[in-house]
């Protein structure tokens, strides 16, 4: 009994932190898309809580499968229902990928279901997100709840996420070029990844795709696993209205609100999640997807800051603007946001400040291409406490062919806002963006 004791205090000393950095050291690889048995014999000795979960809204993609998540909570919360979230990566603490029935995993829980998980897995059998996604599922199916809704990691086929044998819904967002040495370096070879959350008989909503080899092969592969594809611009529509947009599909047509997630991208996220919700029986009201647009909430897409401790390093009355977004999707739409910046300014257009980081394994010239010419100033910063960050240095020779005029590397993000403010130049527009860890960073600073 003494000896239990001793044991139960060691434990306590633990954090999540800790333990997740144990898991991810005793693998020595952070990325490792295989699904193992290991990992399978792992979810069996925790009694496989896959398996036991209520209906699951299983979301993979490239762009926008946070944002589709988080307009499907928004509904379905709007409905009165209980939901279960698990999505990655985190922004500043692990806690925010899971949420167990409207509430962030506290670091109790957090700490027990990784230790029990962290015990039944032999060492370094599993990969540190196998090992979340085990303790997320243990978690999610302790506690009743009336939907999953269950975020990819960045693959599909091979994904940890992928033991759901049959969930209530696929949905697969917006195909682009990200993680091409573990996905494919063409289009149709990353849908067919992507699809791999397939089921047959389990309906799965699509985003449309603008590139007809990924359309080409997420219909053949609904074809040959028999489940039922429903993808925008065939089986339903998006229109823009003046107050909002305008959701169609075989049965019904609704006016909806513009959603609170800042964007032309998040009206097509919006009609995703909204095509999906049709799983659901009875589906929400219009009132529930109404209030659903409205309360949406995702951090680091196109997230304005209000005052915080960042806000004194910049001119007092510049915007600024944080986003997450790393691949030519992402920049795409950032270009699609600049020039509604643009027209909304009229004849005094506001200067574009961009404070750019990025990871080593993206493309730099892809992300930020689309909107080069529209950047007043480029100030390139690393991303805290992260190896696998481009130096300040390395990025600024990256992007040198853009020919972007001025361009400056700083130490962080609070010297490139401090050298905006010493310009002395009136009303700027201030973009932090290039990577979701450099997003985290922002967030973890600008505390109010």
């Amino acid at each position: 009994m003494e000896a239990r004791g001793l044991f139960r205090k060691s434990m306590m000393t633990d954090t999540s932190s800790r333990i997740f950095e144990r898991l991810r050291l005793a693998h020595g690889k952070d990325i490792d898309l295989s699904l193992r048995p290991a990992y399978r014999d792992l979810l069996a000795k925790l009694g496989d809580p896959q398996e036991h979960l209520p209906p699951v809204f299983h979301v993979a993609g490239t762009n926008g499968k946070g944002s589709v998540c988080a307009f499907l909570r928004a509904v379905l919360e709007a409905s009165g229902k209980r939901v279960h979230v698990y999505t990655s990566p985190h922004l500043i603490t692990l806690h925010e990928r899971i949420r167990l029935a409207g509430r962030l995993i506290d670091e109790e829980e957090l700490v027990d279901v990784l230790l029990e998980t962290e015990a039944k897995a032999a060492y370094g059998s599993v990969s540190f997100f196998e090992a979340l996604t085990a303790a997320a599922f243990v978690a999610m199916a302790r506690h009743p709840a009336d939907f999953v809704i269950l975020e990819t990691g960045m693959g599909g086929r091979l994904d940890a996420t992928n033991v759901v044998t049959k969930p209530l819904a696929s949905i697969i967002t917006r195909l682009s070029y990200d993680h091409r040495e573990y996905l494919g370096n063409t289009l149709d070879k990353i849908a067919r990844e992507k699809a791999g959350i397939l089921r047959a008989y389990v309906p799965c909503f699509a985003a449309f795709q603008p590139d007809p080899a990924a359309r080409a092969a997420l219909h053949a592969e609904a074809q040959a696993k028999n489940a039922p594809l429903m993808m925008e611009g065939e089986s339903w529509t998006i229109e823009r209205t003046p107050n909002g947009f305008r959701f169609k599909d075989g049965t019904r047509t609704d006016d909806l609100p513009t959603p609170s997630l800042l964007g032309e991208h998040q009206y097509h996220n919006a009609g995703l999640a909204l095509a999906a919700l049709s799983a659901v029986s009875p589906t929400p009201s219009r009132t529930a997807r109404k209030q659903g647009m409205l309360t949406v909430e995702w951090p680091a897409r196109l997230q304005r800051l209000g005052p915080g401790a960042l806000t004194a390093h910049a001119p007092d009355d510049a915007e600024i603007w944080l986003d997450g977004g790393h691949n030519d999707s992402a920049g795409e739409v950032l270009k699609k946001q600049v020039d509604l910046w643009r027209v909304e300014d009229g004849k005094t257009p506001k200067p574009l400040y961009v404070v750019l980081g990025m990871l080593k394994t993206k493309k730099p010239m892809e992300f930020i291409g689309p909107f080069a010419t529209d950047i007043a100033h480029l100030g390139i910063v690393p991303i805290p406490h992260t190896a696998a960050a481009f130096t300040p240095e390395a990025l600024a020779e990256s992007v040198g062919p853009l020919k972007i005029e001025k361009v400056d590397v700083f130490e962080s993000v609070i010297q490139a806002l401090e050298h905006i403010k010493r310009t002395g130049v009136s009303s700027p527009r201030i973009l932090v963006c290039g990577s979701l860890y450099l997003a985290g960073s922002v967030l973890s600073e600008h505390k109010v």
